[in-house]
């Protein structure tokens, strides 16, 4: 879901499009020039339904794009950063850098795309009514008509109780709120996802084995999607429940090697790189403050040939594109951000705004390991005769 093509700001959310957007929307016109809008208006020229289709599209994928600005909306009012929204393949997202903060935060996040759909819905048919009285051409009541129903349908899709489905988040607010546990919420809400997903692509699989034709790939696809969102979302759960208390300054790489800026990159090599073990060296002014991050990866990806005349800061991360964190921030509200071109690392402040740590990958995975090893602790198992008690050293 990658924004390849750079669509503009919507209220200062970045606002883009995946390359698969072309194809869902060629899909859309294809299908309506094809057989929608000559069944509903039979006897016009192919270059009229053709020109009617072009213009229905475009103002669907319009009603995706206000469905998704409407959830990023209602979540920055609930205090929640928002990444920016991306139209791809299936639909779009928009792509949220913190979590809802109660239940009833995370309840209307979800619920305000389906409700747009659904006014939208209202609105097209309304024009479409309007436009048949007034005796406008079929074609245009027709193309209005069938937004009504698409988005009526983009709605009651997104309302299914299922992760990553926007009533997959309604269910998991419900969950919250009743248990008081939102890790459990959002688990069930995932294992939710999954079934409906692998009902999906049996539904596919049934319907391209009956037709014999491939009429059923999109539901399957649909299906694979969903299965390996939900997938993603109980797996985060999991791992929030297990990590929840622990703070950035717990997990966090103290002192790191700062690097100059100016420093070529075939300085850095023998100077840094070769002589210590991190992986990725934040860039600061005279003062400590971040200018920058550098990563081994990016190292690595100019020709060494050029190494000797290209400078850390022509390759490094801006300090905009660094995720950051303060040591007392919960390390669950930083792991969303933790994307981009750091590769999954993120630099830590201080009060002051001075580089103080680094947090990457492995920081975080030895923080899961300690949280089994306090799990396994609290409640050990029975010793057995594949188990042996290492005493005191090594």
């Amino acid at each position: 879901m990658t924004a390849s093509l750079r669509l503009g700001r919507i209220a200062g959310i970045p606002v883009g499009a995946s390359w698969s957007v072309l194809l869902i929307a060629a899909l859309f016109a294809w299908s309506l020039a094809g057989s929608i809008l000559p069944g509903l208006v039979p006897g016009l020229v192919p270059s009229t339904y053709w020109a009617a289709a072009v213009v229905a599209t475009g103002l669907f994928l319009g009603s995706l794009l206000a469905h998704e600005v409407g959830h990023a909306l209602v979540a920055r009012r609930a205090g929640l950063r928002v990444r920016g929204i991306t139209l791809w393949l299936l639909g779009g997202v928009a792509q949220l850098e913190d979590e809802p903060a109660s239940p009833g935060d995370d309840l209307r996040v979800a619920i305000v795309g389906p409700a747009i759909s659904l006014a939208l819905a209202v609105g097209f048919g309304v024009a479409a009514a309007g436009l048949a009285l007034l005796g406008a051409p079929a074609l245009a009541v027709a193309v209005l008509g069938w937004l009504a129903v698409a988005n009526v349908a983009l709605a009651v899709f997104n309302l299914i109780p299922a992760a990553p489905l926007d009533g997959g988040r309604v269910l998991r607010a419900a969950l919250w709120r009743w248990r008081g546990d939102r890790e459990a919420a959002a688990v069930t809400a995932a294992r939710a996802g999954r079934v409906f997903g692998f009902g999906l692509v049996g539904l596919g699989l049934l319907e391209t084995l009956v037709t014999g034709t491939f009429s059923g790939v999109w539901l399957a696809l649909i299906g694979w999607f969903l299965i390996s969102a939900a997938t993603a979302e109980e797996q985060q759960a999991r791992m929030g429940s297990r990590l929840s208390g622990v703070l950035v300054g717990d997990v966090m790489t103290e002192h790191p090697v700062m690097a100059d800026a100016t420093m070529t990159l075939e300085e850095f090599v023998d100077r840094l790189a070769m002589s210590h073990r991190f992986s990725c060296y934040p860039l600061v002014d005279h003062s400590g403050r971040l200018t920058g991050l550098v990563t081994l990866n990016r190292v690595r990806a100019v020709p060494p040939n050029r190494r000797s005349d290209t400078r850390l800061r022509d390759i490094a991360c801006p300090p905009e594109g660094v995720p950051t964190a303060h040591p007392d921030e919960p390390l669950l509200t930083l792991l969303p951000r933790m994307r981009g071109c750091t590769d999954g690392r993120a630099v830590v402040l201080d009060e002051h705004d001075r580089v103080i740590g680094v947090v990457s990958s492995t920081d975080i995975s030895r923080a899961l390991q300690l949280a089994d090893l306090r799990s396994f602790h609290a409640y050990p198992p029975p010793h057995g005769a594949d188990l042996t008690t290492i005493g005191p050293g090594r």
